[in-house]
């Protein structure tokens, strides 16, 4: 076993409460009990010798080790390939009543050869507290019990498994052949709490089957069908796994004390709820369809806000225990000589003191698009009166230094970012008052808002770099303020912006890579340097994407790709030499992947023919159909009501916000423009698709000469096409007033729907006279056309473009009523 394995070897289990990490060499060493913020019980990532691991390996002189996931699962094979033979170790943790906490959480590790004989060795070494409290150990030749510290830890073999005593510790050594299985089970609860009940192989079977049905079922929630599938998925998982089901609380990595620089002191405890962090982690996972997420971490932060300020005296302080719990007071554990001897490593973050505006923004934008998911009624009259008073608080209090985004140990400053994210909070807040006729001072509100917009026009831009920059003070750049136009702040494509993205390229952009900011220019009170900040990375994609630099941004992102690790993980950062650095996985960086890969997706697809990778043939995260229309994004059509009315000034604020596939377009930015021209060509089809299926009906029902049919079928044609383009021009203006192109298209969609169900059951009418048919056939036939149709729609369409089944049924019952009016009209006329 290596000491110190690459912080990347690894893969991430877990239960929603609680998780562990196993390297690829089947180790074992990270796991916390009964939560993600509580005291080690394997450590051995930290401390080879004092921490503790759980190792299962191959008794073989030559072994060479893959590890992977089972595909859409938190399911972690680690396949050992000898001479003699494969064999494997499956790790999960059984996902039951997540949101219940518990103290008691299982491990499952199973064991299977799949080819010839393997021989596993079994080391199973726990080291409690952080390797600061001694255990005892309780042996019988099928079971362990670890316990200490308050915990009992009870390690089943299962099969063929014999445990031996190693001093207060237990190991085994088993061989299998092909097709037999073994499991070993850990199951950690309270010292004083029942015993687990042993399992069979059988069980153990049910267990896994039970949790690959889980996350499959969990993930076929996902609404993306995107160009990245694999690598979105992955990400909304382990965003999922580092959140604290009871509570809905995210953590922004599921370790802690490891280096953003080897040897370095820049070693800091995630394992707590970030404001910023987790609202974002929500905002990306909403994206995809995920709003019981989002749901759940808007009730988190309101209960945050409801509590009153906290203890530093502010309405909010920038992270907190999953709990809610605002105390994290920092310690150093100067036992552990920390990974590959960098040191100190800290549990705890005093960083939870510091002052940083920007949560504020951050924190009302979590509730703002709360609302957009479930209505306002999910942020109820009492939860606004408590937002509404932080809003009048950041209206006092926003022009202040702080430590800024960066948590920056080196004195407070006039961050860009912080007053960026204050005059988000503030419109924000403006716009949902004023959507949902809510209680607000709007005039001070917007006073304040537009104060600081000026402020930063003038005093965070910079006319010597031609740029926005770090702090009012001096010339730095700040890679935070990717975010700028992803809040709405800023056109995407607004010549300041353009120029900031171009300085960010020359300065902090190393072969598609982005670092934070220079810490050499703008010293931060740390010693070392660090390496580029992934989260960074992927903002810079997307930045690049909305820009409409495609293909500069596709470069960046699929680089960006190939540093992930064997099993698709991202840590904090990217080293020198191209290691994963910081700790493992980190929340951030997967959502800035999600963010990131749905603009650009959604960019490239709605560029111009020639400059497309492919068609999205009706699988783009923006809802487009494949044929130029584009539906609402995860919920079918616009309602007619509300595509009709923009509803005011703030209409944008229904259609846009951060990461969201349909943003509010300012300053001429038209997005979609470049479909102006596919909805005029659809138009044309469309047109004399359906005039084609009017003239024939005619034909079918009348006797109309050739001549009355033709002149027929071009007025027809002409009608449809000029419906739109009308409804194109009349996009325009909408776009112009603040409304996405691709919603503008929605409003004409019922209409649209309506007409094309026409064209089935007129085709049955057609071929009825060289079928045979006679009226009641004919009928038969119509109806079973429109019931295929449906069937096709519901399932080949609606699942896969995300839009709604009960608008394929309204779509089939149209299709059904036209079809037996026709009917009913041929035979009337005694066709």
């Amino acid at each position: 076993m290596r000491q110190y394995p690459p912080i990347a070897e690894h893969g991430l289990i877990g239960d929603l409460q609680t998780c562990a990490l196993v390297s690829s060499d089947g180790v074992l060493n990270w796991f916390c009990s009964p939560r993600f913020d509580s005291p080690s019980i394997f450590a051995s990532l930290l401390d080879h010798d004092r921490g503790g691991s759980f190792a299962i390996t191959v008794d073989a002189p030559e072994v060479t080790v893959r590890q992977l996931y089972l595909a859409d699962t938190a399911v972690l094979i680690t396949r050992f390939l000898t001479p003699d033979g494969v064999g494997e170790v499956i790790d999960f943790m059984p996902v039951q009543d997540p949101r219940t906490a518990t103290s008691r959480h299982r491990i499952i590790r199973g064991l299977r050869v799949v080819r010839g004989t393997v021989r596993f060795t079994v080391a199973c070494r726990p080291r409690l507290d952080y390797g600061r409290q001694p255990h005892e150990l309780t042996l019988d030749e099928d079971r362990a019990r670890f316990t200490g510290a308050g915990l009992a830890l009870h390690l089943d073999a299962v099969g063929a498994v014999r445990l031996e005593r190693d001093g207060n510790d237990a190991q085994a050594s088993v061989e299998l052949r092909a097709g037999q299985l073994a499991a070993l089970v850990l199951t950690v609860c309270d010292a004083d709490g029942e015993q687990p009940t042993p399992i069979s192989l059988e069980q153990a079977q049910e267990e896994f089957a039970a949790a690959r049905r889980f996350w499959h079922g969990w993930i076929g929630r996902c609404h993306y069908r995107g160009r990245w599938q694999q690598a979105v998925n992955r990400s909304a998982i382990t965003l999922k796994l580092l959140t604290y089901a009871p509570t809905g609380a995210p953590i922004a990595a599921a370790t802690m004390g490891l280096p953003e620089q080897v040897g370095g002191e820049r070693n800091w405890d995630y394992r707590y709820t970030w404001i910023r962090d987790a609202s974002l982690s929500v905002r990306a996972m909403r994206d995809l369809g995920f709003t019981e997420e989002a749901e759940a971490f808007r009730a988190w932060i309101s209960e945050r806000i409801k509590e009153g300020d906290a203890p530093n005296g502010e309405p909010l302080q920038i992270m907190y225990r999953i709990d809610g719990d605002p105390h994290l007071s920092e310690e150093i554990l100067d036992h552990l000589e920390g990974w590959r001897a960098s040191a100190p490593v800290r549990a705890g973050n005093e960083a939870a003191d510091q002052l940083q505006l920007d949560i504020y923004g951050e924190a009302v934008y979590a509730l703002s698009q709360s609302g957009e998911i479930t209505g306002m009624g999910a942020v109820g009259y009492d939860d606004w009166k408590n937002a509404a008073a932080v809003l009048d608080r950041v209206c006092d209090t926003w022009d202040r230094p702080d430590e800024g985004i960066w948590e920056t140990r080196g004195g407070r400053k006039d961050f860009t970012y912080s007053r960026l994210m204050c005059w988000t909070a503030l419109d924000r807040g403006i716009r949902q008052a004023t959507a949902h006729a809510r209680p607000a001072d709007l005039a001070r509100w917007t006073a304040a808002r537009d104060a600081i917009l000026a402020q930063i026009m003038e005093r965070g831009w910079s006319d010597e770099r031609q740029a926005f920059v770090q702090n009012y003070d001096d010339t730095v750049l700040d890679a935070s303020l990717l975010l700028m136009p992803l809040v709405g702040f800023i056109s995407p494509r607004d010549p300041r912006w353009l120029s900031t993205l171009d300085a960010m390229e020359g300065e902090l952009v190393s072969d598609s890579l982005v670092y934070r900011y220079d810490p050499a220019a703008s010293p931060d009170g740390l010693r070392g340097s660090e390496g580029t900040f992934s989260l960074c990375s992927f903002l810079y994609v997307y930045a690049l994407a909305r820009a409409g630099r495609l293909e500069q941004a596709r470069y960046a992102f699929d680089k960006m790709l190939s540093y992930a690790n064997h099993v698709g993980l991202f840590a904090e950062e990217i080293g020198p030499t191209g290691e994963q650095l910081g700790n493992f996985p980190q929340a951030f960086t997967h959502l800035a992947l999600i963010t990131a890969a749905l603009a650009l997706d959604t960019g490239l697809d709605r560029a111009p023919r020639g400059h497309r990778s492919r068609s999205c043939g009706g699988n783009c995260p923006s809802g487009c159909d494949g044929r130029g229309r584009t539906r609402r994004p995860f919920g079918g059509p616009a309602p007619w009501w509300r595509a009709a009315s923009p509803g005011g000034p703030d209409r944008a604020a229904y259609v846009g916000g951060m990461n969201s596939p349909v943003v509010p377009h300012r300053d001429g930015d038209h997005g979609g423009l470049p479909a102006v021209k596919r909805t005029d060509y659809a138009g044309a089809v469309y047109g004399s698709m359906l005039a084609a299926s009017v003239v024939a009906t005619a034909g079918a029902v009348g006797d109309y000469p050739r001549v009355q049919l033709a002149v027929m079928l071009v007025v027809t044609g002409l009608v449809f096409w000029a419906a739109h383009v009308y409804a194109r021009l009349a996009g325009e203006r909408l776009v112009g007033q603040g409304i996405s192109w691709s919603e503008t298209r929605q409003v004409a969609r019922h209409e649209w729907s309506i007409v094309e169900a026409a064209a089935l059951p007129t085709a049955a009418v057609l071929i009825s006279p060289a079928l045979g048919l006679d009226l009641a056939g004919t009928a038969w036939l119509a109806l079973s056309l429109a019931v295929a149709q449906q069937v096709l729609w519901a399932f080949a369409g609606a699942t896969r473009a995300g839009a709604s089944r009960r608008h394929a049924a309204v779509e089939g019952l149209a299709n059904l009523a036209l079809g037996l009016i026709i009917v009913a009209a041929k035979a009337a006329l005694g066709h």
